[in-house]
């Protein structure tokens, strides 16, 4: 159940518009989560100029990893449904790997350390330990990407939050529940 409609063309604030034309234009379509969000121009922006930044954090793979995770913790089926077509179709990860992301694990050691640590972010709220730190800093990551990993999961939990609050009607293919997999 939908909690507001998504905003058609015509309905897009004027300070939202070219955001959402951008993405429109680069996914092929609009995506309901988006043309919701677009009805806060401020929040919307700020939220497509983090995007924007984060994509040149960490590679595809990682990046597409820790968003399934997150989503998994943050109980957002929108965002897993999206995440996992994009990891499928843009990161090319394999049906297991999209899996094991949504358990908050990889296949890779190193980018496994990056999504078990932003599991444990998310779920933890932050509060890690030293030994936390340690297992992401022994896997390759500098401080500089440790604090990418942390950007990454709040950037996903905002769009998790956004969706859970709003329910967007789904228009990526649907995933199965977690308990099923």
């Amino acid at each position: 159940m939908t909690r507001t409609a998504a905003l058609k063309p015509e309905q897009v604030p004027a300070d939202s518009k070219a955001t959402l034309e951008m993405f429109t234009k680069n996914i092929g379509f609009t995506p309901n989560m988006m043309a919701t969000f677009a009805q806060s121009p401020i929040a919307f922006n700020a939220w497509a100029t983090l995007l924007g930044s984060l994509s040149k954090a960490l590679d595809v793979k990682t990046r597409d990893s820790i968003g399934l995770a997150v989503s998994e913790v943050n109980g957002c089926n929108y965002c897993l449904t999206v995440h996992s077509f994009t990891a499928q179709h843009m990161a090319k990860l394999p049906a297991d790997e999209i899996i094991l992301a949504r358990k908050g694990r990889a296949n890779d050691p190193k980018r496994d350390a990056a999504v078990q640590f932003a599991r444990k972010v998310t779920e933890n709220r932050g509060q890690v330990n030293d030994a936390d730190l340690k297992i992401v800093r022994d896997a390759g990551y500098t401080d500089a990407n440790i604090m990418e990993i942390v950007a990454l999961v709040a950037m996903y939990s905002l769009t998790n939050f956004i969706n859970n609050v709003f329910d967007p009607e789904k228009d990526f293919p649907a995933v199965a529940p977690a308990g099923s997999i």
